[in-house]
């Protein structure tokens, strides 16, 4: 593994798990709770997507809705607690176990702490939503294994704006160039590659049509033993899985003089 990459920063819904169905399912338990006459569907949570932010993509839901004026006023006030209640849901079905990481995440996480490469998170979902999911899925001391969690409204611009990224990076005292980013959507890399990140992209079945011409490094996965890349991508990566080793070789290649600076 390559001295020079000194942190992993990790989007979360998508790239560390498939969690869009969970927060399709909830946004439409909260529509209920409210007794609100609105269901996403699959195809249209889709389209939402493209909207980062939850309280955000409610907000745009509402203005594409076809409504009289005081109808948008009222459903606009309640977006903080349609969110909230949105958000309880989401988190119930964390602790149900139905949302697990996707191949190759828990492995990767694991041979970065063993390297000494720091962890951290840069995602537009809450800090609720973050910690269920980690704990949920890597046990109860899981957030003390990130160096920095950057999220939620922790800055004034959402993805694609690269904000979160910057603040995450300003937090771990890394530049840009001795870091990488996971992401699983195109407004995501746009994010990361504004911040000057090598990117890395795991498309999930939400975005998997979207264009990620601007990764620097397209997998359908990380893969693990259990579930390893493709013969295409295992050629192209040189092994069956994205190892620090592997992404070293990439990184070096996008970074060559961070590569062999002393």
């Amino acid at each position: 593994m390559s001295e020079f990459i000194e942190a992993l920063i990790f989007d979360v819904d998508g790239t560390l798990a498939d969690t869009e169905e969970a927060h399709r399912q909830a946004f439409n338990d909260a529509f209920r709770a409210y007794e609100l006459d609105f269901c996403w569907s699959r195809e249209l949570y889709r389209e939402l997507l493209q909207v980062t932010g939850g309280k955000e993509r409610l907000a745009a839901f509402f203005y594409r809705t076809r409504l009289a004026a005081g109808e948008r006023i009222r459903l606009s006030a309640l977006i903080p607690g349609l969110h909230a209640a949105k958000t309880s849901s989401y988190l119930e079905r964390i602790k149900l176990g139905r949302v697990p990481l996707r191949p190759g995440v828990r492995r990767l996480i694991s041979e970065a702490r063993a390297a000494g490469v720091r962890l951290a998170i840069a995602s537009t979902t809450s800090p609720d939503n973050v910690s269920a999911l980690l704990e949920g899925a890597l046990g109860e001391n899981a957030l003390d294994e990130f160096s920095v969690i950057a999220t939620g409204d922790a800055v004034p611009r959402k993805k694609p704006a690269p904000d979160i990224y910057l603040l995450a990076l300003s937090r771990l005292g890394v530049t840009a160039r001795r870091a990488v980013a996971f992401e699983d959507s195109a407004m995501g890399v746009a994010a990361a590659k504004a911040a000057g990140l090598f990117t890395v992209a795991t498309p999930s079945d939400w975005t998997r049509g979207q264009d990620f011409a601007a990764a620097d490094l397209v997998l359908p996965c990380l893969a693990d033993s259990n579930w390893p890349l493709g013969a295409g991508d295992a050629w192209r990566v040189g092994a069956p899985y994205l190892g620090l080793a592997q992404l070293a070789t990439f990184h070096a290649a996008t970074f060559p003089r961070v590569a062999h600076s002393s």
